[in-house]
């Protein structure tokens, strides 16, 4: 079967009818158990994290009641220990990485140019083990035993000795499930990448969005097992009496610190940087020309995926670390600021030279610009470090990370939300709400977060539940908490939306910004299938470039889940692989992955409970399956040059 670029498609609706009828999720709930669809697995994955994050405001909101006026009682300390426990822990390992990470699984592919994901079991697994883990805490959360520690879980406080109970176990094994969810998504997103682009996609065209998330999940590689590693340890200590942090019996609590840093600071980023791309994916449409400086944003990208690495110390000035070492931790704090320098520059300069379309994507875009450079600002001060000695763990720190996150991730998100909603759903977000979406959250943000430096000023520790009506706080928490509920009604307004839009929002059409991107070559909401035939690229702006006849390359199977793979470099023909189709064993595998690490939480019998049942899902999940050919078939490498525009 020979593979030949067209301009196009042969026998569409018949083709369209094949492919449906192969691709297409079944039905019911066995049908939502068994899909390996990245569509149906990433807006699982966004619309589980948007429910984390609505119980993580809503915790935020409990706290900001308690906090909103001196001496008061509506919280006790251990329930108000447990909530802003939950609120971090929720916010970073439940909402930000797994949305960023389900947004590049539904995006990738069709940036990309293919049907599917690679690997589309096991991106179905890790959704399953993700939702695990977070019912798990949620789960002990419901029954009094939430998390108490804070949700970077500082030994000793955190250790056996000072922790007694389950609820730092339950924290720990929640941590176990996001990582391996997240590494599993990492894979899945770097081998879609590098092996599935569409043909004449070589590494200088792929789209900033794609760059972003390859670097996000390079980055979740490097970072994640040493989290991993630290909560293995920590329910060590605590399970069975190993002493990893206990200096008495030759730890080093500070160990703790570096394994827990040495991913938390490059997570701000592994959030931030998909946020980057979502900025960049979508200001072409509402400047109507290409981002300035492709090249130095992608390259900033990297940068800064290199440097995140190099500066966790900086959360640990108050430690009894030299203070040469501290020194050179200073100045990486500072060299990150650069690499993002370039990208808000290259941002500012699309809009500047181009034609602005001031739509609801594009004010929360400006807004994210403004947020984030405040944050920034101040996190150069605290990378100073008798300026951190002066206001760590104080509430100047709460508002310099909210500020970064709101402005990095939160803003980008809903800017992405706006613009890939009609992508999603074939229907378009009602664009005043959008706008009152957009301000009220603007405002908000500021009046909850900009009293939170003066208070930090003021040596307002962050973690306390209440406070003496002599210390003068009063007053600004009052603002802040005022804030928190601005920041509630905007999202109020998001949710309404959404509800009206789904049912009677305005019909999209297939490219209702006329954008640039591959995603917008195929219908809204997108096939099954993604694409009937693959496109072949030209440029980096492919359908601004292509018009209506961008072409496209034929040859693959109709009778099963069949995708073109290519050269990592330059996008060449390759081979067809085939998909081996929507199963439920990815289901079955990551609920014996659940029982092996609750049950250790409460017996050692969940290890060999948990890798006999486990061992059988595995091996009938791998096991080999005869319906259809050989899964590779060579095509030939090159396509013909007098078929595809260069």
């Amino acid at each position: 079967m020979t593979a030949t670029a067209r301009v196009e498609p042969i026998l569409q609706p018949e083709l369209d009818v094949e492919l449906d009828a192969v691709w297409r999720n079944r039905t019911g709930f066995i049908g939502w158990l068994t899909t390996t669809d990245h569509k149906s697995i990433a807006k699982r994955y966004v619309a589980t994290a948007f429910i984390f994050f609505l119980l993580a405001g809503l915790e935020a909101a409990t706290m900001r009641a308690q906090l909103s006026r001196p001496e008061n009682g509506f919280l006790g300390p251990d329930t108000y220990n447990q909530f802003f426990t939950m609120h971090g822990t929720t916010m970073m390992f439940l909402f930000a990485v797994p949305v960023m990470i389900g947004v590049g699984l539904y995006l990738v592919p069709l940036l990309v140019g293919t049907r599917n994901v690679a690997f589309p079991r096991a991106n179905a697994m890790g959704y399953w083990v993700y939702l695990i883990g977070g019912l798990l805490i949620y789960g002990g959360f419901l029954v009094n035993s939430g998390p108490d520690a804070g949700w970077f879980a500082y030994v000793p406080l955190s250790g056996p000795e000072f922790s007694p109970g389950k609820r730092v176990d339950i924290w720990a094994q929640m941590i176990t499930f996001t990582e391996i969810a997240a590494l599993i998504a990492a894979v899945v997103i770097i081998t879609t990448a590098f092996k599935l682009r569409a043909p004449g996609m070589s590494l200088n065209r792929i789209p900033i969005m794609v760059w972003a998330s390859v670097v996000m999940s390079f980055m979740i590689i490097f970072a994640m097992p040493s989290v991993a590693t630290a909560s293995l340890f920590l329910a060590m200590d605590r399970l069975i009496a190993t002493h990893f942090f206990n200096p008495a019996e030759g730890g080093d609590a500070l160990l703790w610190q570096h394994l827990f840093w040495f991913f938390g600071h490059p997570e701000v980023y592994i959030m931030f940087l998909p946020g980057t791309g979502i900025i960049s994916s979508l200001l072409p449409s509402f400047t109507r020309r290409p981002v300035f400086g492709y090249p130095a944003v992608v390259l900033s990208i990297i940068a800064t995926g290199f440097i995140a690495f190099g500066l966790w110390v900086h959360h640990m000035f108050a430690t009894p670390l030299p203070q040469l070492g501290q020194s050179f931790f200073t100045a990486a704090s500072a060299l990150v600021a650069i690499p993002n320098g370039i990208q808000i520059f290259c941002w500012i300069a699309t809009i500047w030279t181009g034609r602005p379309i001031f739509r609801t994507p594009l004010l929360f875009t400006i807004g994210s610009i403004i947020i984030f450079v405040m944050g920034g600002m101040t996190g150069v001060m605290i990378a100073s470090v008798p300026f951190d000695l002066q206001v760590h763990d104080t509430y100047f720190i709460v508002a310099h990370f909210h500020y970064v996150i709101l402005g990095g991730v939160v803003f980008p998100l809903f800017a992405g939300m706006y613009y890939w909603f009609p992508k999603v759903t074939g229907r378009m977000l009602n664009e005043t709400a959008g706008k009152w979406n957009f301000w009220l959250m603007f405002i908000g943000v500021h009046v909850t977060f900009f009293p939170m430096h003066l208070l930090g000023m003021e040596g307002m520790p962050r973690r306390v539940y209440t406070y003496l009506e002599g210390t003068g706080w009063g007053n600004l928490n009052l603002v802040a908490s005022l804030g928190a509920v601005t920041i509630f009604l905007s999202v109020v307004v998001f949710l309404g939306n959404v509800v009206h839009s789904l049912r009677r929002g305005a019909i999209a059409g297939a490219n209702p910004w006329d954008a640039e991107g591959l995603e917008w070559a195929t219908t809204s909401p997108a096939p099954s299938y993604n694409f009937a035939n693959v496109p072949v690229v030209a440029g980096r702006a492919p359908l601004w470039e292509s018009g209506d006849d961008l072409p496209v390359m034929t040859g693959l199977a109709r009778d099963r889940q069949q995708v073109l793979v290519t050269t990592a470099l330059d996008a060449e023909p390759d081979c067809r692989h085939d998909h081996p189709g929507h199963t439920i064993w990815p289901f079955i595998v990551a609920v014996t992955i659940g029982i092996f690490f609750i049950t250790l939480i409460f017996t050692p019998w969940g290890m060999p409970i948990g890798t006999v049942l486990g061992f059988i899902a595995y091996a009938r999940y791998v096991w080999p399956k005869k319906n259809h050919d050989p899964a590779i078939v060579e095509l030939p490498r090159t396509v013909p040059a007098r078929e595809v525009p260069r």
